[in-house]
């Protein structure tokens, strides 16, 4: 079954938002710092501590969030939508037929963390963000 999971930006207060909805909802955190990623020896050390990657889960609840991109959103622009597929065909074709149109701002490709990822904007204005997580082994 296909999912939209909503994705937040923040300028460097993640860890506290995050933490807050997790005391509002309850579920489990998970977050990943910039220093504790591969990305680490490419980026200033200022920003080691910002998040990279978080989710919250509870239940049916998925909320994923981030610093990356601190200072390039202003409110209105702040979310964009997530789809995790369950096949390759479905991500290929999803995201051939979303970006009609529209820009692609990240073409589908396998990534550090094992997964095909893309991002594009649609003919809209709306940003989604795409993820097959590739089976292991």
């Amino acid at each position: 079954m296909n999912s939209i999971v909503a994705y937040l930006h923040f300028n460097g207060n993640c860890r506290e938002a995050m933490s807050f909805y997790q005391a509002c909802l309850g579920g489990d955190l998970a977050l990943q710092t910039v220093g504790e990623s591969p990305m680490a020896s490419q980026t200033p050390p200022e920003s080691h501590q910002d998040v990279m990657h978080s989710m919250l889960s509870s239940g049916g609840i998925a909320l994923m969030a981030s610093d990356m991109g601190k200072g390039q959103f202003v409110h209105g622009n702040s979310i964009s939508l997530m789809i995790s597929y369950d096949t390759e065909e479905e991500i290929n074709r999803c995201f051939a037929r979303l970006s009609e149109g529209g820009t692609v701002q990240y073409p589908l490709a396998v990534q550090f963390w094992g997964s095909i990822y893309g991002e594009l904007t649609d003919k809209f204005g709306l940003t989604w963000t795409m993820n097959y997580d590739k089976p292991k082994g």
